[in-house]
């Protein structure tokens, strides 16, 4: 683990260079990852609309910054990500003004589908679901992960599974629409409750 971990970390990116290759490969019609297709590139246009917008508006509540404060030894947030992910794109935002707050927390992204094995070590429910966030210490051995949704939106996701057996896009429209109301306060509070 330790090695696929290591791995990772060497090809990582800071969020700033992440967003920058997101939006340079927008600009040559791609999205990230090896599957590239209409889809994927529409959803990465509007995750990257997304993203600027929220890495202006997010506002981190007092408990967030107060208990941030507290993170006293190194720790480096690994996320694995996507340009074409919404949940990411509602997500990256917010967990980048967090780790700003504190200089102890050195965050760095590295790409899904670049980073399988990575990825397959942190699944969710059997699924290579993202974001997911791997708290590693100054050993890089893991703490905490957290991801690929804040508690809220995964019950929204259990429930509507439950009763309609998938997904669909109506699904996705409600789920959007509770991610602009909430402002990341749900992932500020998960991201809090992860610290501790």
């Amino acid at each position: 683990m330790k090695k696929i971990i290591q791995n990772s970390l060497q090809k990582a990116l800071s969020y700033n260079e992440y967003r920058n290759l997101v939006s340079d490969l927008l600009a040559k019609g791609k999205s990230t990852g090896s599957n590239q297709s209409n889809d994927l590139l529409n959803y990465s246009k509007l995750n990257d609309k997304r993203m600027k917008r929220l890495d202006k508006t997010v506002k981190l509540t007092e408990e967030t910054l107060a208990k941030i404060k507290d993170v006293k030894e190194p720790q480096t947030w690994l996320v694995l990500t996507e340009g074409w992910c919404g949940d990411a794109a509602q997500n990256l935002p917010v967990i980048n003004k967090v780790a700003e707050e504190n200089p102890n927390i050195n965050l760095k992204l590295v790409l899904r589908d670049e980073n399988l094995e990575l990825m397959d070590e942190f699944l969710t429910n059997g699924g290579r679901s993202i974001p997911k966030l791997i708290a590693l210490n100054k050993e890089n051995e893991v703490i905490k992960t957290w991801g690929p949704r804040p508690t809220t939106a995964t019950k929204m996701v259990v429930d509507y599974k439950e009763k309609h057996g998938s997904l669909d896009a109506d699904f996705k429209t409600d789920l959007q629409v509770w991610y602009n109301k909430n402002k990341g306060e749900n992932t500020q509070e998960d991201i809090v409750s992860m610290l501790q």
